[in-house]
């Protein structure tokens, strides 16, 4: 029941109470949440307690949901504030930012050593969390541009932006030997 009407459903019927429609909605949406989680976060513990929260705020303000635009990417868009949010509380408990867990293939296909690896770790942490955010969500995650505006309520235009100058930053800080690494 992942069409927009089958939703539309099941977001009526989990208004109207129902708790089978609340699990319905949770089951479509929560892997592609915690994916989102993890990579932000880098702990499956803390991935899963951002999923959750994500969850619980959505479903505490689903009458705001309007339809204006599909149910995932609303819940996406609660789910990157609870992500931002709980990146702020880790870093501010840690008096450290949170790093990055790089998984991309390229590191090994480039054959990164370890130094440059660690540069490219701190280089990226070191971006400012507008860019790091849209560097994150589109070249490790994946995400199209038009779905990180929608979830960042900027437009389509700022998230490129954001993205070039995420790559620009991180190509002038780390120099020629790490160009591979950054598209």
């Amino acid at each position: 029941m992942a069409d927009k009407a089958g939703e539309k459903r099941l977001i009526d019927r989990a208004l109207s109470g129902d708790q089978s429609a609340f699990r319905a909605l949770y089951d479509l949406h929560v892997d592609r949440v915690y994916r989102l989680a993890y990579r932000m976060l880098r702990t499956e513990d803390q991935a899963k307690e951002a999923t959750q929260m994500a969850f619980v705020r959505a479903f505490q303000n689903l009458s705001r949901f309007r339809g204006d635009a599909a149910f995932s990417t609303w819940l996406h868009r609660v789910a990157v504030s609870v992500i931002l949010n709980e990146r702020r509380v880790i870093a501010r408990r840690d008096d450290r930012e949170v790093g990055l867990d790089l998984e991309l293939g390229k590191e090994a296909r480039l054959g990164l050593d370890p130094d440059i690896k660690e540069r490219l770790h701190k280089a990226i942490d070191g971006l400012s969390e507008i860019y790091r955010t849209v560097f994150l969500l589109h070249d490790l995650e994946g995400f199209k541009h038009e779905e990180i505006a929608n979830s960042l309520g900027v437009a389509v235009g700022t998230s490129k932006a954001r993205l070039s100058r995420a790559r620009a930053i991180l190509r002038n800080t780390l120099g020629p030997e790490v160009k591979e690494a950054i598209p």
